[in-house]
């Protein structure tokens, strides 16, 4: 179970790096003049992602919410007491239950983003 916990814990990292990485760069781009770096890279990352309507809904919608239900799916099988015991006892648990709930907020994010316009 460890190794498919290990499985799974791998593939959400994988998941939801896209959409880590537009979050990230929407936060370099404000911290400092888009004439310097790192927020000139960072804005092209947000441009390059602008620029095409599918990001929207694959890299920031999709993928997400499939972090969020394979996550919820793997820390549900057990029951909470188990999940809690798991959690401090096994690091690629803590790691599914943070990518979920990054997916979670990434999620929220988008759909408020999206509400607004």
């Amino acid at each position: 179970m460890n190794a498919a916990k290990r499985a799974i814990a791998t593939t959400e990292l994988l998941l939801i790096f896209p959409a880590s990485l537009f979050m990230t760069a929407l936060v370099v781009r404000t911290l400092q003049p888009l004439e310097d770096e790192p927020a000139r890279t960072a804005e092209r990352i947000v441009m390059w992602y602008a620029e095409r309507e599918w990001t929207l809904w694959i890299l920031l919608i999709a993928l997400p919410l499939a972090v969020l239900v394979t996550g919820c799916a793997t820390l549900i099988r057990s029951d909470a007491v188990q999940t809690l015991a798991a959690i401090r006892a096994h690091p690629t648990t803590l790691l599914i239950a943070a990518t979920t709930l990054t997916a979670a907020g990434f999620l929220v994010i988008v759909v408020l983003h999206m509400l607004a316009n």
